[in-house]
């Protein structure tokens, strides 16, 4: 893929202060994790549909879930935003519907169902 989105040393460099201190192990490469969750969510993409470049989407969503818990990424934006020279409001909105495969037959009424429909004639 050509459009594959990675963070460059100058965003990350404001990011690291926000991360979680590693315990034990050292965390596989942030810059590659953190590049492959923007790339998901952007393009709104299952994790199991994660390109093989960002590793594997067990880590992408594990890393994902835990810091989202953790509250690491309200902090990145709480951070960034205060970093900011005028006090403003921003808002981001990340909601999407999706529609179930059969959302466009609903309207649709299947059986001759037409005849059935409203109250009875008075004969």
């Amino acid at each position: 893929m050509s459009n594959l989105f990675w963070l460059t040393e100058a965003p990350m460099d404001r990011l690291r202060p926000f991360f979680p201190k590693s315990h034990g192990r050292p965390r596989v490469d942030d810059r590659r994790v953190l590049s492959g969750i923007i790339f998901i969510n952007r393009n709104g993409l299952r994790w199991c549909d994660a390109p093989a470049v960002y590793g594997p989407p067990k880590t992408l969503y594990n890393r994902w879930k835990r810091w989202g818990g953790m509250g690491v990424f309200a902090r990145i934006m709480e951070g960034l935003a205060s970093e900011a020279a005028e006090q403003k409001t921003v808002m981001i909105d990340a909601t999407y519907l999706k529609a179930h495969r059969t959302a466009s037959s609903l309207a649709v009424k299947k059986g001759g169902a037409a005849g059935r429909s409203g109250a009875r004639k008075a004969g």
